[in-house]
Parts: C-alpha cells; structure tokens; sequence
C-alpha cells in the first residue's frame, strides 16, 4: 500500500514538473516570436585554401592542390528589427578547420628548413614545395541580414576567429637553397633528398575578415547554406619574414542548417 503510494505521488511530481517545463518553454518560445528572435544550428565542409593575394612571382607553379576535409559547426541567434522581417542581424559561434595541401614549385622563396640534426639553415629555395595547413578556428561572425524572399536570406558582416589548434609544415625537395641571400652559398637536394619545415608557431593568434552567405530555406526548419569567408589579415605574425608575402585564409563553407527556433515570414512570396 505505502509502495503505491509513494509511486503514486512520484508519478505526480514528474508529471508537474513536465507540464512546468513544457509551460516554460512555450513562454520561450511566444516571447522569441514576439521579439523576432530565431535560433539554429548548423554542419558544413569548407574548401579553399591560405592563399597569397596577389600572386607573388616567387611561386611559378600550383603543382597539386587538396582541400582535404575541414568542418565547420555553428550556433546562431537571428534578430529582426521590422515586423515584416525585412532587416536584421545575425550573430553566431563557430568551430571550423580551415586545411589544404599543395605541391608547387618556386624560385628564390624565402625558407627556413630543418636538418637531419635539428639545426635551422635559411635563405631562399628553388625547387619543389610541399605545404600542410591544417589550423582549427573559434570563430564569431556578426552579420547583417536581409530577406530577399520568403526562403532565401542574404548576409554580409565581419569575423573574428581565435586559434585553438595550428599546423603549417612541410617540405622542400628537388631543387636548392642559397643560404641567407639570393647569392649565396648553394645547398641542393637531389636524387630523392628533401627537407622539413615548420612555420607553425609563426602564426597569428587572432584572424579577422569579412563573411558573405546566403541561405535557402528548404522546409520550415531545415535550411542549405553558402558561406565564403575572406581573411584581411596576414596568417603570420607580424615579425615573421622568412616568407616574404602575406597569406590569407579563402573559403567556401556549404552545408545543412537546423532551425530550433523559427518565426514565420513576411507574406512575400518567393
């Protein structure tokens, strides 16, 4: 008896508690609507790579070129200003990997490569390049953002990105390296012989850039994204000069989104 009991009361306080829950979070929801909020989360695959803009004549070749896969993961919250939601603004958080591999060849490009010892031997290297990028970003995106349509949104606003893991290495092979200048004494690497290099810990900390996307809505919460984001800011520390021309991150984010939150449109049609 005192078993039902307790069951009894057990099942009753589980069930204020869901219909509490349930009432919270339909006031969450009413009040978001009210206040032209939406909430999403989204998964995608970036291609692109660190580009040096404009092209240096140091480099005479792209040899190959692998975008390897790179995923990004994001978070945002939508506000719009007008009743029609016309106008508004897009705020999100990022984890994303930004990655390539190159082959290229090149002509007195500034190097730094590593011995079989561990020494360090620069000057500029003429011959074949083998680059590894593989840096993880948290980025946040603030995006102004206008209703074309009923499904399509377009966004344009700036970035900024913090660094949390970082790789930027590779190899020289093929060729020769005149130590410290142009006219240097020659080092060559021949008949299979190469060498590493590793700029990693040259990279800068902090990115910021400008981001361009549109977004698709293919059902009331499933939507297809694009999204190109442009790096303005060198990878490289700014007292780095081993390599004598800056680099940008270039990449085109595309993927799926999901809309946790979603308010209805303005009446236009499509």
């Amino acid at each position: 008896m005192k078993k039902n009991i307790i069951l009894t009361a057990l099942l009753v306080c589980l069930s204020a508690i869901s219909i509490h829950a349930q009432e919270d979070r339909n006031h969450g929801i009413v009040w978001s609507s009210l206040h032209g909020l939406e909430y999403s989360v989204k998964a995608g695959v970036s291609i692109g790579g660190t580009l040096p803009i404009p092209f240096p004549e140091e480099i005479r070749s792209i040899d190959s070129y692998n975008p390897t896969i790179a995923i990004a993961l994001e978070g945002y919250a939508r506000k719009w200003f007008d009743t029609n939601k016309n106008w508004g603004v897009t705020v999100g958080i990022r984890l994303e990997n930004k990655s390539m591999k190159t082959d290229a060849t090149v002509k007195n490009y500034g190097m730094e490569i590593i011995g079989d010892g561990g020494e360090r031997l620069k000057g500029y290297w003429t011959g074949g390049v083998n680059t590894k990028v593989k840096n993880s970003y948290l980025t946040i995106p603030i995006l102004a953002t206008y209703k074309l349509t009923k499904r399509w949104n377009i966004m344009l606003g700036p970035y900024v990105s913090y660094l949390i893991d970082k790789d930027f290495s590779g190899s020289v092979y093929d060729g020769y390296l005149r130590e410290n200048e142009p006219t240097g004494e020659k080092v060559e690497f021949t008949n299979g012989k190469s060498a590493s290099y590793d700029f990693t810990n040259d990279l800068r900390k902090f990115q910021w850039g400008l981001q361009l996307g549109g977004e698709w809505r293919a059902f009331k919460h499933l939507n297809v994204y694009a999204d190109l984001t442009w790096g303005l800011n060198d990878i490289f520390q700014k007292d780095f000069n081993t390599i004598t021309f800056a680099m940008y991150p270039v990449y085109l984010n595309v993927g799926f989104g999901y809309c946790l939150l979603y308010t209805s449109p303005s009446p236009r049609d499509s």
